[in-house]
């Protein structure tokens, strides 16, 4: 399906939506201010006074109001990676990222979703971009549409079940992938018979790395996977997922905060290290143990702390 994106002022929108009143469409999307459909393009309107061109008379339609801004562009990753299409950024992809491995305090959150080629400039007016450009507040406010639009996946491995699964032996890296691997699979047994040109995830170990940690699983994802760092800049389904995964970070720091009565930072920094000083010396080891990762160095700093404050 080719895609065509146009930037028009005031009057030049009123152009496009006179131009196909007599085709309009309803869509009730986020950030959509008018719609319409031919026999061969699809027509979408922003707020944000872009106006998307999808289909056989992309091209066509959209050369009738002005210059194609957006899909010429292509997005290349600059750092180590997989090689990707030039055109992958207007592909239909499955992405896949996680949040909370450098965290003391928190769970491991991964979350997949599938932005098809139809949904990228939605997904676009929704604010999505790299989570590292977005404050916690804005992807708390971004999250539920988001989740609406998109079909998802959002694990979330709560810090006993962390700790279990690590103390079995299972390191950290194995733990991501086996989340990876799952959410995707979830997302892909939603889409049914729908099939994405790629499956992206934001690389942390190499391929062969990867797949050695899930070898043992019954069921692995393989087919047009690619792996890259960076990847939220490479495709929107990666950033969209960051996002998602990050909120249910959050969330779940916000029920332990609300446990001990007390606001959890996050990192793995020295004020990691007073706060869990203070759950010790307040609520013991068990209850620290409920909440963070406990083969992280912040623990026996931690204990070094409490002991000072003893003697």
């Amino acid at each position: 399906m080719s895609n065509q994106v146009l930037k028009l002022n005031k009057m030049e929108i009123e152009k496009v939506i006179a131009a196909y009143a007599n085709v309009k469409v309803t869509r009730n999307a986020p950030g959509v201010r008018f719609a319409a459909k031919t026999s061969d393009t699809a027509i979408t309107v922003y707020n944000s006074g872009k106006v998307l061109f999808q289909g056989a008379g992309a091209s066509r339609e959209a050369g009738r109001f002005g210059t194609i801004e957006a899909n010429k562009k292509t997005t290349k990753p600059k750092t180590p990676g997989e090689q990707l299409p030039k055109n992958f950024a207007t592909l239909s992809v499955v992405g896949s990222d996680e949040t909370g491995t450098g965290d003391f305090f928190g769970p491991v959150t991964v979350a997949a979703c599938y932005v098809p080629a139809d949904k990228i400039e939605l997904v676009r007016e929704l604010g999505v971009k790299d989570s590292k450009q977005l404050t916690d507040d804005l992807m708390r406010k971004i999250a539920p549409d988001l989740e609406t639009a998109l079909v998802h996946s959002i694990l979330t491995v709560s810090n006993p079940k962390y700790n279990e699964i690590q103390q079995q032996g299972n390191s950290q890296g194995k733990i991501k992938a086996l989340l990876h691997n799952q959410a995707l699979k979830h997302v892909l047994q939603k889409m049914g018979d729908v099939k994405p040109d790629h499956i992206l995830i934001d690389q942390f170990a190499q391929r062969n790395t990867y797949y050695n940690y899930l070898k043992n699983e019954p069921e692995i994802v393989r087919e047009n996977v690619v792996l890259s760092t960076k990847a939220e800049g490479i495709h929107l389904s990666v950033a969209a997922a960051s996002i998602l995964a990050r909120v249910a970070f959050l969330n779940e720091m916000d029920r332990l905060s609300a446990d001990v009565g007390m606001i959890l930072p996050k990192g793995a920094g020295p004020k990691v290290d007073e706060m869990a000083a203070k759950i010790l010396l307040r609520y013991g080891e068990s209850k620290l143990k409920t909440m963070t990762k406990w083969h992280f160095a912040n623990l026996e700093k931690a204990r070094k702390l409490v002991a000072k404050k003893r003697r």
